[in-house]
């Protein structure tokens, strides 16, 4: 049957950006995988990171930048990336912020992102 899902979760970040999960740990316990609206202010960015899951990165308005040991990838609206488990990578946006989904497999976690820094 299926299941409605009303409200995400808001889980917080440092620097500005907005995380609401519909789907996972945090929200539904979910460990295979997780689903995350995303909205980056200007400027933003993050450590150096090697998770332990799959992404597929879906911008629905700016760019989001992603550095990798390869060079960068700049992903537009209406542009999807995706990255893999234990790629180093950090991602960032440009000018005029970017708003996106995540979607990670298996699930986002704290423990499993592996930030450098952290």
């Amino acid at each position: 049957m299926p299941k409605l899902l009303t409200q995400p979760v808001r889980i917080p970040v440092p620097g500005g950006k907005v995380i609401d999960e519909h789907v996972g740990l945090a929200s539904t316990g979910e460990r295979s995988v997780s689903v995350a609206h995303m909205v980056a202010p200007a400027g933003w960015d993050e450590p150096y990171q090697t998770p332990d899951f799959d992404e597929v990165t879906l911008v629905l308005k700016g760019t989001v930048l992603v550095d990798h040991d390869g060079g960068r990838l700049e992903v537009h609206a209406g542009q999807s990336v995706v990255t893999g488990s234990g790629e180093r990578i950090r991602y960032s946006c440009g000018p005029d912020g970017a708003e996106y989904v995540a979607v990670c497999l298996p699930a986002f976690s704290p423990e499993t992102v592996n930030r450098e820094g952290e």
